[in-house]
């Protein structure tokens, strides 16, 4: 095979993988990004940046925490959020639509 090592990888860590199908389709958008972290530190990150030299230790911990909650209150709240509960208590969803277990 050419890409032994790369099948060798993909099929070890298929179970990781696939681990994204098994969440419910309206959360596969909030699952595919990072922007939400990247978004908030970049305002602290820019903030920081542009105040460099002026502050104290205690001073920066404080601007950043108030800075967090600034971005906290401009956050979309999770597509599909009344699922939660549902992920919480374990229940298997294939390819993002809940698997219903039939009795035999």
């Amino acid at each position: 095979m050419k890409y032994d090592r790369v099948a060798k990888c993909l099929t070890k860590d298929r179970a990781d993988l696939l681990a994204f199908y098994g969440f419910p389709a309206e959360h596969w958008k909030h699952i595919r990004t990072a922007n939400l972290i990247e978004s908030t530190f970049a305002t602290v990150r820019h903030r920081t940046t542009k105040t460099k030299g002026c502050l104290s230790r205690q001073t920066a911990l404080a601007m950043t925490h108030q800075l967090v909650l600034s971005a906290k209150k401009k956050l979309r709240k999770l597509d599909g959020q009344n699922r939660l509960p549902k992920i919480i208590q374990e229940v298997e969803f294939r390819d993002g639509i809940k698997h219903e277990i039939k009795a035999a």
